[in-house]
């Protein structure tokens, strides 16, 4: 195990040295400016080959049926074996790629200059267990060498393929590398909850255990069972032993099979989606499977490029991997603009941002822009918020890719339309106003860095409903009744009709912001500059420039709904503007101090462009670098910012020094403010940092700065759970996760009792989540008593981290479970339960269908839903999200909470003192009725169902607890009952009906303990 952490260590520095781009590689194709730069090492900021594309997203089931013979996939008439059903939403619907290439001329009118199809492999076409539904989507394949049958042949893929390139057209693939489809079993039963790698860590052949994060990466893994290695035994269904092509994804040992993934944590990166086969990206076979596979699409179809889904869903080490091999063989076979994005659904940049810098892949799907530009256009907040996002495009830059590179979009098959946003934020709004916010959301993705990316049939004015299947209707006419029951924006056109008007208000706009972005290529590839930002609704302005021209575009867009006038600053002073775009004046002209004022028309957007160049640099500006440091959000990357005199085009290149090595170029930024993050993710801390920017004017003058010097930071330690100042009983699950994360690493807990010295309680070294349990059950704390837990992460050569200490304290007997609490605004319960439901997707705590209601006499929570028998896991999501929730034992980000059920009812209740949460059919429902609920807020004593005494067991040991200081001095009694009613009842010794227990409240508020042994259903009371 040591020298194998080792030999990952070594690795990662190594990669690193690879990841340092000479600057002479890092300009290559982008020209020179003089020797002032080629001696100082100044570069152009890059410019990839592809800045500009245009792309127009299609799901090819429901873009056009070109041929009716494909549609049951040969596989016959009935629904549940061939998927094609065009009535429901979630089965084929007939479209095909011989119906994408019949429109061919559709889609190039609208001025896309790539088409980007989403999967279009062949897949498993039913999986009963959602619900069931069908592959129409593309996203559960079982052969990754053909095209699915419903959507046509591979030679009609050639064909489209051919035809878009004769056209000057790209063809984009959709690809997956994260699962397959659902074929696997275990002989545990079906689908199943996630087991951690902590409680159940990964064995070899022989059964030794091993962390499978030692060898990703390497060319090297240990020999695998399906009997011995996994926490499940994976099996096939008879006659699906062979299923999957190409013949190595059939191997069983090829997949985590750790249980379904709720998309936190540890399990984001290892557990099924909804049970489909997680593939083991760890292993080197599986790394070389899929490269061979993709590159052959590459070879035998001339496909242009990929958009990967979920990425974030898979490990560094396969990116790493796989992006630049890939991209190597493209090149070989003359695909220099070959182009790799994405999918990594999140909206923090120092997330996002890893996958071009660390990870070394070209680019992923904005959705940071997408979060901003709804909130812009369809929301109408504040224009400062646009200002926030491009500020923040410096996480992008690095020596071989920036934000120029990445997708944008306004939204798409997972989150929904644009047309849908819209319709969810503006409730009640007219269709004009409607179709002005989807034209301005357009423009803004037009105009502003990055590729533009429309969802067929956005220019349509599709609308449908947010999520899954209410995104996805059909060009053609469709017999969904969902899907014809939706209002169109701009038409009057319903889904009953095909909707390919080249005449809809929508598709005109669409292509005239494309004949502009390719008239005026610095709107599309230019650098841009921030502006001006009003204060809440109005103006975001921003400069468009090319470095070659040197002529300044201004691009203004207004969100309010009234017209707003700015003066907006530029490079040229007394300079004419023309308008190129856009309701205003022919000509407006920049006064002495460069601004030009501009009036700009409701939630619309205006283009000027100067008349003349941008004056030219007599010499370069000073420039002055900050001190470097590490980032707030991340120990992994060094911010590096430079202070530029003067006010004119400039670049910035910055430099780093690692140890005794050679300068090397980080990234240059071409907009002010100017700043890098550089990546030390895999340096050792301690390693000495130097660092210098180098300015680059417009006439081809540098300067540089001083040079400033760092070390690399030692990681940050930060215990997740318990949380601070809880409660805690029984077994308390202690985890830990680590900034930035090495394999190398080995995290152990430190317990302290009331004050007391340290213990060590647990040591961990299986990433990224460090868990360690302590039993504090043998110790027979008294409630009250302070528990502290700090952990230390231990790392070859160096000296040990520490985390902050995380402080709690014991409650027993429930303490504090009747005291007030502040309810959230709301509790779902989000598990994989949520389709059977209503829900679009499983593990969804947005659903309102997921949603539980507050009982006001009693503040428990609850829902009650209708389930089929099967086995469930599910966990309390707070507000809608995963920021806040809870799982078993009432933990935070704790474990999946399972239970079966034959069928039928099932009632869900969650308490928010405790967090606990559970269902009745899985643990009884105990309360304690008696004398005493009046007191407690009960409408009536002797009340089973008011659940504010409620017992609760949160540490699964079968001591049922709950407690009180609101009752007053006086003798009361009481009796136990199960299920909210008189049906089962215990009282005094336990006995089923028995009689009444007493007890005696000595002084007002004294805290009264109940404890219930649900074997011996004896109920002890304490107060005082």
């Amino acid at each position: 195990m040591v020298s194998r952490r080792a030999t990952a260590f070594l690795a990662t520095v190594a990669l690193l040295a690879s990841l340092l781009i000479s600057p002479a590689a890092a300009d290559r194709g982008r020209g020179k400016a003089g020797s002032d730069q080629s001696r100082t090492g100044a570069q152009h900021s890059l410019r990839a080959p592809v800045t500009d594309e245009n792309f127009y997203f299609v799901m090819a089931d429901r873009f056009r049926n070109g041929r009716t013979d494909n549609d049951t996939g040969g596989l016959g008439t009935d629904p549940l074996v061939s998927g094609f059903d065009p009535t429901k939403s979630n089965f084929y619907n007939g479209g095909d790629l011989a119906g994408v290439l019949n429109q061919i001329d559709y889609i190039q009118d609208l001025g896309t200059t790539a088409i980007w199809l989403t999967p279009s492999f062949k897949n498993k076409p039913v999986q009963r267990e959602d619900g069931p539904g069908a592959g129409y989507h593309g996203y559960w394949v079982t052969d990754f060498t053909q095209i699915d049958p419903h959507l046509g042949t591979n030679e009609e893929l050639r064909a489209l393929v051919d035809a878009a390139h004769e056209r000057g057209m790209k063809v984009y693939f959709d690809i997956i590398t994260n699962h397959t489809a659902d074929v696997i079993g275990y002989t545990e039963g079906g689908r199943q909850p996630y087991v951690a790698k902590d409680a159940e860590p990964y064995r070899t052949a022989t059964g030794q255990p091993f962390d499978d994060r030692d060898y990703a990466g390497t060319p090297n893994f240990p020999p695998l069972s399906p009997q011995t290695s996994f926490p499940y035994t994976p099996v096939l269904e008879p006659g699906e032993a062979d299923l999957k092509v190409p013949a190595w994804l059939n191997d069983l040992t090829l997949y985590h099979n750790r249980g379904d993934t709720t998309f936190n944590g540890e399990d984001a990166l290892y557990g099924d989606f909804f049970g489909l086969d997680d593939l083991f990206t760890e292993h080197p076979r599986v790394v070389q499977g899929f490269v061979d596979v993709y590159q052959t699409w590459i070879a035998d179809f001339g496909i242009d490029g990929y958009r990967i889904d979920t990425m974030k869903h898979v490990n560094d080490e396969f990116w790493q991997q796989f992006g630049p091999q890939i991209l190597e063989f493209a090149r070989k076979h003359g695909k220099d603009e070959f182009f790799m994005f994405g999918e990594v659904f999140d909206t923090s940049r120092p997330f996002t941002s890893q996958f071009t810098t660390r990870n070394r892949m070209q680019a992923v799907l904005d959705f940071p822009f997408q979060d901003a530009a709804r909130s812009f256009a369809s929301k109408g907040r504040s224009a400062e918020e646009l200002q926030s996002l491009f500020l923040n495009d410096d996480w992008y830059t690095d020596a071989d890719s920036n934000v120029y590179q990445l997708p944008t979009f306004l939204g798409n098959h997972d989150i929904g339309r644009i047309g849908a946003i819209l319709l969810t934020d503006n409730a009640g709004a007219a269709d004009a106003e409607l179709v002005s916010r989807s034209r301005l959301a357009h423009q803004l993705m037009y105009l502003s860095r990055g590729n533009p990316v429309v969802y067929y049939g956005d220019e349509q004015g599709f609308t449908g409903t947010l999520g899954f299947e209410g995104s996805r209707q059909s060009m053609f006419p469709s017999r969904v009744p969902e899907y014809l029951d939706d209002d169109l924006l701009g038409t009057e056109s319903t889904h009953a009709e095909a909707n390919f008007t080249r005449t809809h208000p929508l598709y005109r706009s669409l292509r005239e912001l494309a004949e502009l972005t390719a008239d005026h290529s610095a709107l599309r590839n230019g650098a841009q500059q921030h502006r001006y930002a009003s204060d809440g609704p109005g103006i975001y302005a921003f400069s468009r420039i090319d470095r070659k021209d040197q002529i300044e575009y201004v691009v203004a867009l207004n969100n309010s709904e009234q017209p707003q006038t700015a003066a907006i600053p530029t490079y040229s002073p007394r300079t004419s503007f023309w308008n190129r775009y856009g309701d205003g004046p022919r000509v407006v002209r920049s006064a002495p101090d460069a601004t030009v004022k501009i009036t700009v028309p409701a939630l619309s957007a205006v283009v000027y462009e100067s008349v003349r160049k941008v004056e030219s640099s007599k010499q370069a500006p000073r420039v002055t670098l900050d001190e470097p440091a590490p980032t707030e959000q991340t120990r992994g990357r060094i911010e590096l910012a430079a202070q530029v005199d003067g006010s004119s085009f400039y670049e910035v290149t910055f430099q780093a020094k690692v140890a005794d090595g050679p300068w090397t170029a980080v990234g240059t930024d071409d907009n002010a403010p100017y700043r890098v993050f550089h990546d030390v993710s895999s340096l050792s801390p301690g390693t000495s940092l130097q660092y210098r920017a180098v300015v680059l004017d417009n006439h081809g003058h540098t300067r540089a700065a001083q040079v400033r010097t760092a070390t690399v930071p030692a990681p940050l330690l930060t215990i997740q759970a318990p949380a601070e100042g809880s409660q805690v009983r029984g077994r308390v699950t202690v985890s830990a996760v680590a900034d930035p994360e090495r394999s190398t690493h080995v995290v152990s807990v430190e317990r302290s009792i009331a004050g007391g010295d340290w213990s060590w309680i647990g040591t961990d070294s299986s990433s990224p989540v460090y868990t360690v349990v302590d039993d504090l059950r043998a110790l027979n704390l008294a409630a009250g008593t302070e528990v502290r837990y700090r952990a230390s992460l231990s790392q070859p050569n160096h000296q040990p981290v520490v985390s902050a200490i995380r402080t709690v304290t014991v409650g027993v007997a429930g303490e504090d479970n009747d005291a007030p609490v502040t309810q959230p605004e709301t509790v779902a319960v989000a598990g994989d339960l949520n389709t059977e439901i209503g829900c679009a997707t499983d593990w969804a705590p947005a659903c309102p269908q997921a949603q539980m209601s507050l009982d006001p006499a009693d503040q428990i929570w609850k829902r009650t839903v209708t389930l089929p028998a099967g086995t469930y896991s599910y966990k309390a999501a707070i507000d809608r999200g995963w920021d806040e929730n809870y799982g078993a034992g009432g933990q935070p980000n704790g474990d999946n909470i399972t239970f079966r059920t034959a069928g039928g009812p099932v009632t869900f209740f969650y308490d928010h003192r405790t967090h606990w949460i559970t269902s009745d059919v899985q643990d009884p429902v105990v309360t304690v009725p008696g004398s005493h609920q009046s007191e407690l807020g009960c409408a009536a004593d002797w009340s089973p169902g008011c659940m504010r005494p409620w017992l609760q067991d949160a540490d699964g040991d079968g001591t049922y607890t709950w407690g009180t200081s609101r009752l007053p001095a006086g003798q009361y009694s009481a009796k136990v009952a199960h299920g909210l009613s008189w049906d089962e009842n215990y009282g005094a010794g336990g006995a089923p009906g028995g009689g009444d227990i007493s007890f005696t409240v000595p002084t007002d508020g004294a805290l009264t303990a109940f404890s219930y042994d649900l074997t011996t259903h004896v109920l002890t009371v304490t107060s005082g």
